[in-house]
């Protein structure tokens, strides 16, 4: 793959201490993907957070530092553990004993099986050499990289906050109650304060947005792997509802990813603001 699997934005040095996650809104199809498939890059299309990284930009204009996947979610899924790996699908490497998430047995592991709509994604199964050249090469570079900022932000500030971004489908009411458009996940309270969960529905609310928390989508491998709240490092997901700024063959709307975008910089710093008002996490050992 020429394109590299992710991209680096903001200042070297943290200047705020808050970090941005966009996992999965990757769009490079490569040759090399496109041949071991069996759909069309129209057909996975839908396992994107579509054109999620248009939201995070007026954010890091305003100086935070963020990490954005170029690979598409189809190649490996960077919000799922390297151990989610699906045996109906993947020749296990010796010593390996995978995950069976509820994700997994679902079509939706570390490398996605089944898609609803398309079905199998791959025309043959997936060597162990070729699940390890990805999570080498794109998974687990990713992480370290998203962990470099972030213990940059907390030696700096003892305390660090990640905001993972991800996009979603309109939610029917019977999952969402009527007007939610806004999800925000930590894990049911294993991956970040209250008080960060609390701010930022509150800023949703005051951008006119109805939020949930929680359901249907908690937060998945990125928040928990991390976190760590009793150390000052707290981590939130945030789902935003596509139809907020794609239009119905899922292209932008550039008005309304403007303002999308300014709702997720203002959320942003709600989060900062909340940081600053925490007590000093131990410092960096």
């Amino acid at each position: 793959m020429s394109v590299a699997p992710f991209s680096l934005f903001g200042p070297v040095e943290p200047v705020w201490p808050l970090v941005i996650s966009v996992p999965h809104a990757g769009r490079c199809y490569p040759e090399i993907m496109m041949t071991a498939a069996r759909l069309s890059t129209a057909m996975l299309r839908p396992l994107e957070d579509r054109f999620a990284d248009a939201l995070v930009g007026q954010a890091i204009a305003d100086g935070v530092q963020a990490v954005v996947a170029n690979t598409a979610r189809a190649w490996i899924d960077l919000n799922r553990s390297e151990l989610e790996c699906d045996p109906a699908l993947i020749d296990l490497p010796s010593g390996i004993t995978p995950l069976l998430s509820a994700k997994v047995r679902g079509g939706l592991g570390l490398i996605p099986r089944r898609i609803a709509g398309g079905g199998d994604v791959w025309h043959t199964r997936i060597e162990s050499a070729d699940l390890i050249e990805r999570i080498e090469r794109h998974h687990r570079p990713y992480h370290q990289a998203l962990d470099g900022l972030l213990n940059a932000v907390w030696r700096r500030f003892g305390t660090a906050i990640l905001l993972d971004v991800h996009s979603m489908p309109t939610l029917p009411a019977s999952d969402s109650g009527s007007g939610v458009h806004i999800v925000i996940g930590d894990d049911f309270g294993r991956t970040a304060h209250d008080r960060f969960t609390a701010r930022a529905k509150a800023a949703a609310e005051q951008h006119g947005l109805d939020a949930a928390i929680n359901h249907p989508y908690a937060g998945g491998h990125i928040l928990r792997k991390h976190s760590r709240p009793h150390r000052g490092r707290h981590a939130i997901q945030i789902e935003i509802d596509r139809s907020l700024y794609l239009d119905s063959a899922g292209e932008p709307r550039p008005a309304d990813v403007e303002a999308v975008g300014q709702f997720v910089a203002q959320l942003a710093f709600a989060l900062i603001e909340e940081a600053r008002e925490q007590p000093l996490a131990v410092a960096a050992e």
